[in-house]
């Protein structure tokens, strides 16, 4: 296992079959969480015992390969190269009560939805738990900006990589680590029902963001091929369940398609599936896509849908479209740099 991706505890015993006091893992732990590249940089740990560190569990990173900057609201997206040379996306966005990033779980999607560059390529493999917190470690570094909030939004399905994704929230929530709270991250599925049920046991205070994107079957099988194995209805069961054993809220993200799940039909098909579940609807522009021919709703279609729903009892709001000029949606920079890679070559 990487070192980074032990906890403070399984570090701790692996100190002690070194023959190394417990207080020293605490000391590892530390500097790790903090980003460091090298064990040179441990000041407090004897030479030795980092050049034994330096051979047994040699420090991983990522390396900045693409760095850009919104001019509009500062929002910026990291392009890294992983120690295996595949690449990933992170987004750093800054919000009245702080700075949240977005991290990926996978190098590329299983998953299929027809308005997402994550998966154009499908899935090349699941991120490892430190790869995640790294995503998070050197956003913080890189930018020099404190991170409060994390997303996991980006590239991947969460639930598909989901041993690796909760030992990353044990991490990142851990006290000697960045100590962000459960509370101010979000996880965000296109709908893997076993996955949901799987996660509700563990009753973490994170929330739940759901990608439903259509109110039936009819619609979504056509953008989303997941729900061709978990259909709509036995998705919001889903839901229930989920509600019902960890009494949070679920977000769910509605990305508005012109012509395809933007009309008054469809918001009002949309109310009465959500009945009687707590939830909170994000109406989100669509992000054009180079190789998709979907459009984004107008702006009085998307003003009329959430009128609906917030008239039938559903809060509702628009996304605030950030990183517009810099390819801030899932997977576009990645998408572009292998292109531009493999004209190269």
């Amino acid at each position: 296992m990487n070192i980074k991706s032990m906890t403070l505890t399984e570090l701790t015993d692996a100190m002690k079959e070194m023959g190394q006091p417990a207080f020293r893992a605490k000391q590892v732990y530390t500097w790790l969480h903090r980003g460091v590249r090298s064990y040179d940089e441990m000041q407090n740990i004897p030479k030795e015992l980092r050049s034994v560190l330096a051979e047994k569990y040699p420090i991983m990173t990522p390396r900045v390969m693409r760095k850009q900057e919104s001019q509009k609201d500062g929002t910026i997206k990291y392009l890294w190269q992983l120690s295996d040379g595949n690449c990933i996306e992170t987004v750093l966005m800054r919000y009245h009560y702080g700075n949240t990033v977005c991290i990926s779980t996978e190098v590329g999607c299983l998953m299929g939805c027809v308005f997402c560059a994550s998966t154009l390529g499908g899935l090349v493999r699941r991120l490892e738990p430190f790869e995640m917190l790294d995503e998070v470690l050197f956003t913080q570094v890189e930018s020099g900006l404190p991170i409060s909030h994390i997303v996991l939004m980006g590239i991947g399905e969460p639930l598909d990589n989901m041993q690796n994704v909760l030992r990353f929230l044990s991490l990142v929530n851990s006290p000697e680590g960045m100590n962000i709270s459960m509370r101010h991250i979000s996880l965000s599925t296109c709908g893997l029902v076993p996955k949901i049920d799987e996660l509700a046991k563990e009753k973490l205070q994170i929330t739940l963001s759901v990608s439903l994107h259509a109110p039936s079957d009819e619609i979504r099988d056509k953008i989303m091929p997941v729900n061709r194995a978990y259909p709509t209805d036995a998705l919001l069961e889903a839901c229930r369940r989920y509600y019902g054993q960890t009494n949070r809220r679920i977000s769910f993200e509605y990305a508005m398609i012109d012509g395809v799940n933007d009309t008054e039909e469809c918001a009002r098909l949309l109310l009465k599936k959500l009945k009687g579940l707590p939830a909170h609807m994000n109406l989100i522009p669509l992000n054009r896509v180079e190789e998709s021919p979907l459009k984004p709703s107008s702006r009085s279609a998307v003003m009329k849908f959430q009128k609906i729903l917030e008239d039938g009892g559903v809060p509702a709001t628009v996304r605030r479209t950030l990183g517009s000029d810099i390819d801030a949606s899932c997977g576009q920079l990645r998408r572009k740099y292998t292109k531009e890679k493999q004209n190269e070559s």
